[in-house]
């Protein structure tokens, strides 16, 4: 399996890169968030998807310019109804952070304003993948940890400060795993805001 290419860039446009790695010319498929980063370089390091279509027995690298945004195309393509090409649209619309952000506030609207995605299928992308992403997946290792790390700091900031105010902290936790649980990225205030409702 390929993990990626680097090389001098021999072709650039909107949708594909040609990568020369030692005097071979890669041809990969990419999306334009990918393109707006790799725009003013002369040199890539492209993370590949390297996709097979065995109805017709063609296959396309696909290249990204970082894992994390690669994670992401492979969660989407995972999905029923969304080829490679709808997840290239996807990810030329919405950064990887967008994206993410779209899916778990079920953000409908902004993802069916993607070209070829309709009101099905942006229902079926936010059912299928808003657990997956509050689980880390569709991120990078390395991402995934900073995306934790977070977490864990804003919670425990706000456990603090709810004991503070006089709440038991076996409570306190119990609203913020149900909190985080359906807001993941939400930040100290909005955490602690939501904790004294429930309380």
């Amino acid at each position: 399996m390929i993990d990626y290419i680097s090389g001098t860039i021999s072709e650039l446009t909107p949708t594909k890169v040609i990568v020369d790695n030692q005097g071979i010319g890669y041809c990969i498929e990419i999306s334009l968030q990918t393109y707006a980063r790799l725009e003013n370089s002369r040199e890539a390091k492209v993370f590949i998807h390297h996709h097979i279509q065995s109805s017709s027995d063609t296959e396309a690298l696909y290249g990204f310019a970082d894992k994390d945004e690669r994670a992401l195309f492979e969660l989407l393509i995972g999905v029923s109804g969304i080829g490679v090409n709808t997840a290239r649209m996807i990810l030329s619309s919405f950064s990887a952070d967008e994206l993410r952000d779209a899916i778990l506030s079920e953000n409908i609207n902004a993802i069916k304003s993607v070209k070829g995605i309709g009101l099905k299928s942006a229902q079926r992308l936010v059912l299928e993948l808003k657990d997956k992403i509050v689980k880390g997946e569709g991120t990078s290792d390395a991402s995934s940890a900073l995306f934790s790390a977070d977490r864990n700091a804003a919670a425990d900031e706000a456990s603090v400060a709810l004991q503070t105010l006089g709440f038991n902290k076996p409570a306190v936790q119990k609203a913020i795993q149900q909190i985080l649980k359906s807001n993941p990225t939400a930040k100290v205030e909005e955490i602690i805001k939501a904790a004294l409702q429930m309380m």
